[in-house]
């Protein structure tokens, strides 16, 4: 689609790794034609580079001097970014992960839209779910923010599990600074909180095109569980399918993945982004033969 010249023009960009087949770019660049703004967005991919978060100063330095309006960040540096940063939004510092920077007057403002994209997102495909008790997988960036979503959203126990026991402490710890105590614990034995839950949450990249696998043994869910997962390549991972087969209501990573980045274009531009038409466009894409 060709764009006017008269158009104003907003570069942006995505830093990450393995962001190849992200659909960030596309959604952005056609909700901004729809808006009548140049949008252009680029990929910054660690992987094609031959680059990681050690290249993040680096790297915000070149879009400042670059002239970018700001940038979303993803995998593996929502939390190594935030050093970088002058500024936090209340919702990213309580969470202590960001996917959007503004750079705005020599300055960096770190926001966090992970959240409030999971929280629409679940509002509208899990809306009737029972909160009481939820197993979240994963205290990275994006279990940092979906674990901040779930206890805004009501859940009266949330009940965390990660490999990395100090990222989950860190989790913990904020969690608690901003809810208080008795709503988010270290699930130190995640048979039996599973069997307890309500529902559960994979915030894990197990499950990915590419990090295939199972983020928990299937054999350990029943009908009565409710679960999500953060994954939209493939919009319907191996787990998710197995899960709704053994008659579990599930939510996959589509309605996050456009809702953040809805909240993410308001923020760049200043403009409230259709979040129906983005949804529209993403699944257009993501049909088989979509393509970007």
């Amino acid at each position: 689609m060709a764009l006017p010249d008269s158009w104003p023009a907003l570069q942006l960009g995505l830093i990450g790794a393995g962001i190849g087949a992200s659909l960030t770019p596309t959604m952005h660049e056609r909700e901004g034609a729809e808006q009548s703004l140049r949008l252009i967005y680029r990929k910054i991919d660690f992987d094609v580079l031959g680059l990681d978060s050690q290249a993040l100063p680096d790297l915000l330095r070149a879009a400042e001097r670059m002239g970018f309006t700001g940038l979303n960040i993803t995998y593996p540096c929502k939390q190594a970014v935030i050093p970088l940063l002058d500024e936090l939004s209340d919702d990213a510092r309580a969470l202590g992960a960001v996917n959007t920077v503004l750079l705005h007057n020599g300055r960096r403002i770190g926001h966090n839209t992970d959240w409030s994209g999971f929280a629409a997102a679940f509002q509208r495909g899990l809306s009737s779910v029972a909160l009481d008790r939820v197993v979240l997988l994963g205290a990275g960036g994006a279990g940092a923010a979906v674990a901040y979503a779930l206890l805004t959203l009501g859940v009266r126990r949330l009940m965390i599990f990660d490999v990395d026991s100090g990222r989950t402490a860190a989790v913990l710890a904020a969690l608690t600074a901003k809810f208080g105590e008795g709503r988010a614990f270290l699930a130190d034995d995640l048979a039996g909180e599973v069997c307890a839950a309500d529902g559960i949450v994979n915030a894990t990249p197990v499950g990915m095109l590419k990090i295939p696998g199972m983020p928990l043994p299937v054999k350990m869910l029943r009908a009565q569980h409710w679960v999500a997962d953060v994954i939209y390549f493939p919009l319907e991972t191996a787990w998710l399918r197995a899960a709704q087969a053994l008659g579990c209501q599930g939510m996959g990573g589509g309605g996050m993945a456009v809702f953040q980045a809805a909240d993410a274009f308001a923020l760049f531009t200043g403009k409230a982004a259709n979040a129906a038409r983005m949804r529209q466009h993403f699944e257009a894409l993501i049909a088989p033969g979509g393509g970007e």
